[in-house]
């Protein structure tokens, strides 16, 4: 008995660390983008002006988007219909390759294509690895393990900034090996795609879904029917509810960190502030909150009250950071990034929250397909930024005004769903 118990334990230890090592990659190869997109364009579109290159690099990036948004749902249904695990390294087998094949690019359509195929696999991991989590763990415990995974997985994108900016040494290493010269660029998406690939080696010893295999022999039982969200309206509200939740987490990294180059920091009169180096903050600080909220969460036995406490902590430093940082220092700047991090570090519980909400028969589908909604949100919300800015209304309160929005809406669909500490997740929708 023990040992069979002492065999489980294990398995699911083995589980989380497949899990947290494909968010590792899964973040390291979506920031990683934002990191080499310009230098990776100036080669492959050599001679052409700069705008018209900014210009592609958006393109690229809505590809990228559109690629994350259509994986969501593809690899949602199928991680009900034929299983978690599969969904689990298919996933990740599916961005590797695409890093690899994105370090030869040599045009901006083969780019546009490799990205939308990257975007597809990136969306499936995470959402796989917290429902396996969370249907195999025990109910007082899964909060554990879906912390460790995103606070682990957040790193990735520490690891993007330094790599992306150290990939040099790398590239000399292989030059020296092989005689073949590569850009900065191509080592960084190389190593992605190899990390990928290593992760596949670690599929040995894991287990899939206890509750998936039951349900699996039950014919009865509509699996990963994207109808069962919109049939019952209770069903469709919640689902509504847990992607607005997740929304001032984007807003926060995808408008206020991504553009703290060319508005937020002229805005204090800092110029030498990096992207690259903004988002690497936001993603330590990122890692910390979810470290810190997963343990809180256990501690008061709730999801929502930590998530209530994180909007409200994020408020306060949105209103600090657009309106109290005229003439602060470059080191201050990325302190503020860091605690903008932190204090919108409640993804792990609000991918937690996403899967905890359904049933499984639907579990997967809409543990995928909610935060890659949330991720698409950016467009939402640049596109807002961009009309309220249009009004002369200023980069600061325009900003703002979209955050109060968004985080008002998310305390309020916050508290219309039910708390799903230690619920029982052995259920289906009907």
């Amino acid at each position: 008995m023990n040992n069979n118990k002492n065999n489980d334990s294990k398995k699911v230890a083995i589980l989380i660390i497949v899990a947290a090592l494909g968010y590792f990659v899964d973040i390291y190869d979506m920031v990683l983008f934002g990191v080499v997109k310009a230098e990776s364009l100036s080669v492959i579109m050599e001679g052409q002006s700069l705008e018209l290159q900014s210009s592609k690099g958006k393109f690229l990036f809505n590809i990228q988007m559109l690629g994350m948004l259509i994986g969501g749902i593809l690899w949602g249904v199928l991680g009900d219909k034929k299983g978690r695990l599969k969904v689990l390294f298919g996933s990740i087998l599916l961005y590797s390759i695409a890093n690899l094949i994105n370090a030869f690019v040599t045009d901006v359509t083969t780019y546009a294509i490799v990205r939308l195929i990257a975007g597809i696999g990136l969306a499936g991991e995470l959402g796989a690895g917290i429902t396996l989590v969370s249907e195999t763990m025990s109910k007082e415990k899964r909060g554990y393990g879906t912390m460790l995974i995103v606070t682990f997985g957040a790193l990735g994108a520490v690891a993007a900034s330094v790599v992306g900016s150290e990939g040099g040494v790398i590239a000399d290493y292989i030059f020296s090996i092989t005689g073949t010269q590569l850009y900065n660029w191509q080592v960084t998406y190389l190593v992605g795609g190899c990390l990928g690939l290593l992760l596949l080696l670690l599929r040995v010893g894991t287990i899939e879904s206890s509750y998936f295999q039951n349900m699996k022999q039950d014919n009865s039982v509509e699996k990963g029917n994207l109808k069962i969200l919109f049939k019952s309206k209770e069903i469709f509200k919640k689902y509504l509810h847990c992607i607005v939740i997740g929304i001032p987490i984007w807003y926060v990294v995808g408008l206020l960190v991504m553009n703290s180059k060319d508005n937020f920091a002229p805005l204090m009169g800092i110029h030498d502030i990096e992207n690259g180096q903004a988002v690497m903050y936001t993603y330590i600080g990122l890692s910390v909150g979810d470290l810190i909220s997963g343990v809180l969460s256990q501690w008061l036995r709730s999801r929502k009250k930590v998530v209530r406490l994180y909007l409200i902590f994020t408020l306060l430093l949105i209103t600090t950071f657009l309106f109290f940082m005229d003439g602060a220092s470059k080191d201050l700047y990325y302190t503020m990034c860091f605690l903008l991090g932190t204090a919108t570090g409640y993804w792990a519980l609000f991918v937690s929250i996403a899967a905890e909400q359904f049933g499984t028969n639907i579990r997967s589908t809409t543990a995928n397909t909610i935060p890659n909604f949330v991720r698409g949100s950016v467009n939402l919300i640049m596109l807002s930024f961009g009309l309220l800015t249009a009004l002369n209304i200023g980069d600061a309160s325009s900003a703002y005004i979209i955050g109060v929005f968004f985080i008002i809406l998310a305390l309020y669909s916050l508290s219309q769903l039910e708390e799903t500490f230690g619920k029982d997740l052995d259920y289906f929708e009907t």
